[in-house]
């Protein structure tokens, strides 16, 4: 499993499975990280599901399990978070999207919810300010990972997803490393609810 391969590289690390949508799952998460560790300073949702339909076809069942898992699961993941925080403050990272912001054929239910988790993003933010818990988003291009590898195969969509991104390549995982650790580290510390596009210029299309 990618989790244990992940761990095995980090001393001292703890692992647990949970549905992002599963309140008290992910509330036995936090703890078990308080418990290994004393205290939770920062936290990175990297949770989603990629439906690629067009709308007029879309079934309803697999729009609402979008919303559900992209945004509700954003939400409970951070309020379980912030409890934990609550007394000395922290970090929160989602995932986002450009698809937070740009428009693509047939993204009805994964741009919805990844416009709505910027917005949720910016409300928490002002909420839990006072607290000194900071909540920000990361906005990728389409990225080469196992969410996308399915449509990627497709040459004709790896070609257009290339042909949208001005510095003329698909983004990689470790191209979101500078961003997570500013939004994580001292340097990060005056920066609240914003979302940082890290899209080699998707967003300027």
């Amino acid at each position: 499993m990618a989790l244990h391969r992940v761990a095995g590289n980090i001393p001292n690390a703890v692992t647990g499975i949970a549905d992002i949508t599963d309140e008290p799952a992910i509330i036995k998460l936090v703890q078990l990280a308080e418990d290994k560790f004393g205290r939770l300073d920062g936290a990175i949702n990297a949770t989603g599901v990629l439906p690629i339909t067009a709308a007029d076809i879309l079934d309803e069942a697999i729009f609402r399990q979008c919303l559900d898992v992209n945004l509700t699961g954003a939400f409970l993941f951070s309020r379980c978070v912030a409890r934990a925080m609550n007394n000395y403050g922290g970090r929160i990272v989602h995932i986002a999207s450009v698809s937070s912001t740009v428009s693509n054929l047939g993204y009805a239910a994964y741009a919805s919810s990844k416009a709505a988790l910027t917005h949720l993003v910016r409300v928490l933010a002002r909420e839990w300010a006072s607290k000194n818990i900071l909540i920000n988003a990361i906005g990728p291009a389409m990225t080469d990972t196992a969410l996308t590898a399915g449509y990627l195969s497709d040459p004709a969509f790896h070609k257009n997803a290339v042909s949208t991104i001005p510095v003329g390549r698909l983004g990689e995982p470790k191209d979101l490393i500078g961003a997570v650790i500013l939004l994580l580290a001292p340097g990060g510390a005056f920066i609240t609810g914003q979302t940082i596009y890290v899209d080699g210029g998707r967003t300027l299309v």
